[in-house]
């Protein structure tokens, strides 16, 4: 039972520090917004692969944030 407890204590730690890895990628997240908003403003038109470039910066700041988290860095 011990040995469950450690490792339930190493996950609660990891889950714990993932939303602050998250926020570190606040430029990112900021920047896929900004795009489909004014994609989706009056006349404008939101289409596939329109905000790719923005969203695929947030997606690796993302798993870079997991990353992170899963290897217990900082």
């Amino acid at each position: 039972m011990s040995a469950n407890g450690a490792v339930w204590r190493r996950v609660r730690s990891r889950l714990r520090a993932f939303p602050e890895r998250l926020a570190a990628c606040g430029a990112e997240a900021a920047a896929y917004g900004r795009c489909v908003q004014a994609s989706t403003a009056p006349g404008g038109r939101l289409s596939k692969d329109l905000c790719a470039r923005e969203f695929e910066a947030l997606r690796s700041c993302f798993a870079a944030a997991a990353r992170k988290t899963l290897e217990g860095g900082c």
